[in-house]
């Protein structure tokens, strides 16, 4: 375990609903390898914090990753939505060009 992957697990357990917090945990264990750590952490994310659009094209890829393509478009699509209900255009076009690179 990392440093950084120490400090995060001890600001998670302080704030354990933070939206900044679960993310950078989900990419500290996805950047480790621990994907079903990863996926639980973006999860949570998504389910504390369904507006925190940058979660969207990453969890996707995770998904990509896990070789559940149907997954990633869901969670692509639910991002695009996002996106566009917020005018996100920079998080919309990401996601439509993810989307568009699985072919689903």
């Amino acid at each position: 375990m990392t440093p950084r992957h120490q400090q995060l697990l001890e600001l998670h357990a302080a704030s354990p609903e933070d939206a900044f917090i679960l993310f950078a945990l989900a990419k500290e264990f996805e950047s480790a390898g621990d994907s079903a750590s990863a996926l639980a952490h973006y999860l949570r994310l998504r389910n504390l914090h369904p507006g925190y659009i940058g979660l969207y094209y990453h969890l996707g890829k995770l998904y990509e990753l896990l070789d559940d393509e149907n997954q990633a478009a869901e969670v692509y699509r639910a991002g695009i939505e996002l996106g566009k209900n917020t005018g996100d255009r920079h998080a919309t076009s990401e996601l439509m060009g993810a989307l568009a690179n699985i072919g689903i």
